[in-house]
C-alpha cells in the first residue's frame, strides 16, 4: 500500500513543470497582497460572512439539504451582485493600484528607525502644543491604502514633518486650518484636505466635525487619523472605525508608533501568527 501512494506521488510530481510552480507563486503573492489590502479593514468582516456563506452551502448540498441549499446559492448570488457596492473602497484602490502599476510592486515610503522615532517625536511635541492652546487639528496617517484621492481636495506641500512646520499648519483663521493634513511617511504631502462624514449612530454630542470626519476616513481605509480638539484641547486617536481619546505625550506615541515602525514586517509577521492561530 506504501509502495502504491508512493508510485502515486511520483507520478504526480512528473506533471509538475516550471509552468506550474511559477503559476502557484504568482496565485500565492496575488492572495497575500490582496490579504494585506483587506488586512485591519471592514472589509475583513465581509470575508468571514463569505466563507461562512460557502461553507454552508458545501454543507447542505453535501447533506442533501436541498431547500437550504437552494436559499444559500440564492444569497450568494445576491452577494455577488452587491460586492461592488459593498467593496467600493478596496475595488477602487485595486483598481488604481493597477493602473498605477503598484499592486505587486509598490512603492512606499519605509523609514528607518531613527525617521521613525523622529516622526513620532515630532507629532507628539506639535500634539501637545496644540492641545495646550486648544487648537483645533487634523491629521490622517497614511499607511498601506494610499490616500491620493483624499489629498487631491487640498493643497500639496510635499515637507518634511517638524512640529514647528505642523503649528503653523494649523494656525486659526488661516485657509490651511479647518481641513486635513496627510502624512505619508516623513513628510506632511497635502493640507486643507476634505474628508467624509461618519454616518455611525450613537456617538457622544460632544464629537465634533473633526471627530466625525476622523471616524468617517478610518472606517473607509487604514488610515491613522490624529485629532486634536478645538474646544477641550483633548488629543485623540481614530482607526477602523473606532476612537480612542483623552490621550497624553506617552499614549499618543505609542498609538501613532506602529503606523512608522517597521510597517512591512509587523504586516508579515501578523500574517504568519495569524496562520499559526488557526492551525
Amino acid at each position: 500500500m506504501d509502495w502504491y501512494w508512493l508510485e502515486r506521488l511520483r507520478g504526480l510530481i512528473s506533471t509538475v513543470n516550471a509552468t506550474d510552480i511559477l503559476e502557484v507563486i504568482l496565485v500565492a503573492v496575488i492572495i497575500y497582497k490582496l490579504y494585506m489590502m483587506l488586512e485591519g479593514t471592514r472589509a475583513v468582516t465581509l470575508v468571514k460572512g463569505l466563507i461562512v456563506l460557502f461553507t454552508a452551502n458545501i454543507l447542505c448540498n453535501i447533506m442533501n439539504l436541498h431547500l437550504l441549499s437552494w436559499l444559500f446559492e440564492r444569497i450568494v448570488t445576491w452577494t455577488f451582485v452587491a460586492l461592488p457596492i459593498v467593496f467600493q473602497p478596496e475595488l477602487r484602490r485595486t483598481l488604481e493600484r493597477l493602473g498605477e502599476g503598484k499592486f505587486l510592486f509598490e512603492k512606499r515610503m519605509d523609514l528607518d528607525k531613527k525617521q521613525a522615532q523622529d516622526v513620532v517625536d515630532e507629532l507628539v511635541k506639535a500634539s501637545l502644543e496644540l492641545s495646550r492652546t486648544k487648537t483645533g487639528a487634523l491629521l490622517v496617517i497614511e499607511r498601506e491604502m494610499g490616500l491620493n484621492d483624499i489629498s487631491a481636495t487640498g493643497i500639496k506641500i510635499d515637507a518634511l514633518i517638524t512640529s514647528e512646520f505642523l503649528l503653523n499648519v494649523f494656525i486659526p483663521n488661516t485657509p490651511l486650518h479647518d481641513g486635513a493634513a496627510v502624512i505619508r511617511g516623513n513628510r506632511l504631502i497635502a493640507a486643507g484636505c476634505y474628508l467624509p462624514l461618519t454616518e455611525k449612530p450613537g456617538l457622544p454630542k460632544e464629537l465634533g466635525t473633526r471627530h466625525r470626519a476622523a471616524i468617517g476616513i478610518s472606517e473607509q481605509c487604514d488610515a491613522l487619523v490624529l485629532i486634536v480638539s478645538e474646544e477641550t484641547g483633548t488629543i485623540s486617536v481614530a482607526e477602523n472605525g473606532g476612537i480612542t481619546r483623552s490621550l497624553n505625550g506617552e499614549t499618543l506615541a505609542k498609538a501613532i508608533g506602529p503606523a512608522f515602525f517597521n510597517r512591512r514586517q509587523n504586516h508579515l509577521s501578523n500574517f504568519f501568527s495569524k496562520l499559526k492561530l488557526s492551525h
